[in-house]
């Protein structure tokens, strides 16, 4: 079996990759080539601008493939460039979107992909034009384009960045251990349910070269049913450090940095339980294993040996919001003196 990953250098495209490599796929990587790989002796690459819609083409034009895993389509036209290059060439494309796709509220808890509609608004930018591409997508499977749409939730595993409120790097330990307090949105108790990324990667692997999932579009999660607080209490057992965490509405945020916190108001605000029984039913092997504390604790590795600087900017933003919560308190205790 040949496979290409649109990507193929990210945290849950390097799992997809281990995982394909293991059921001896003949594997091969679109990218910049910018990054070095563990893969290197495996895995070709071929290097490319996934934006320059007419130069992928043309670079890809006579290659053919039984799985193309694209995990590089953030929105309506990326999907389109995927479709119209492969087509003819790909007995099977696989499209990476995203939880944030649906549109808030949901309609269904846990949340199940055949009940919930896509995003509509433009607001949440990210979500808005995933879910673009979803619908452009779909169209072509009722024409009997052989797609897969693939749904993870906020997915984690070594190499993560994207983490905590501010998705600040490694400042969350740094934080916890100088007993700097973090912030949280609303009260902490919010349901979600975290990935991990070699879980999600079982998803993928599942799915390329199964007929029952052609033309179909899946929830592709953990299965830990977890609250926001537990993000960062779990952090704080990794390092031996109980956690000092201030709660404010995800609202305020918002507007004190919409460009770092739209996604808590967006999308992370409301109780994200997502529902897998259709994926498991179709992929038997997606078996979800990864419990918190040790994806967590791969990306603690990650940045202990990776990571050397802290986002100061970001850092400071934390710092300055933990200075107005503890005013507010002041000033309460104030009034009620």
């Amino acid at each position: 079996m040949k496979a290409l990953i649109l990507g193929g250098t990210g945290v849950i495209s390097t799992e997809i990759t281990k995982a394909l490599l293991s059921k001896n796929y003949e594997l091969a990587h679109f990218n910049r080539g910018s990054k070095k790989t563990e893969f290197a002796k495996d895995v070709r690459v071929i290097c490319g601008d996934r934006k320059d819609y007419r130069g992928f083409y043309e670079l890809l034009k006579n290659e053919s493939f039984d799985v193309v895993i694209d995990m590089l389509s953030f929105a309506e036209e990326d999907a389109r460039s995927t479709v119209e290059t492969f087509r003819e060439r790909a007995s099977q494309i696989i499209v990476c979107s995203t939880i944030a796709a649906y549109k808030r509220p949901y309609k269904s808890i846990p949340v199940r992909e055949d009940e919930e509609e896509l995003l509509d608004e433009s607001d949440f930018s990210y979500g808005f034009h995933k879910a673009r591409a979803e619908r452009y997508l779909r169209k072509e499977m009722k024409e009997g384009v052989p797609i897969t749409i693939l749904r993870p939730s906020l997915t984690f595993g070594y190499g993560s960045r994207n983490v905590g409120v501010f998705r600040q790097n490694y400042g969350i330990i740094e934080r916890i251990k100088g007993r700097k307090p973090l912030i949280m949105f609303g009260d902490g108790t919010q349901s979600f349910t975290f990935s991990f990324a070699r879980d999600v990667a079982k998803g993928f692997a599942g799915t390329a070269g199964n007929q029952k999932t052609l033309c179909n579009a899946y929830n592709v999660v953990g299965d830990g049913r977890h609250i926001w607080d537990d993000l960062y209490l779990e952090f704080g057992k990794i390092v031996g450090e109980e956690p000092i965490i201030y709660h404010l509405p995800a609202e305020f945020l918002k507007k004190a940095a919409p460009s770092v916190c739209g996604h808590l108001y967006y999308e992370k605000a409301y109780n994200g339980i997502f529902d897998t029984e259709k994926i498991k039913r179709d992929v038997p092997e997606f078996k979800p294993s990864v419990g918190i504390h040790e994806g967590l604790s791969e990306v603690a590795e990650y940045f202990e040996k990776e990571l050397k600087e802290v986002d100061r900017e970001k850092d400071a933003l934390e710092d300055e919001l933990c200075s107005l919560y503890e005013e507010m308190y002041r000033k309460i205790g104030t009034y009620c003196d």
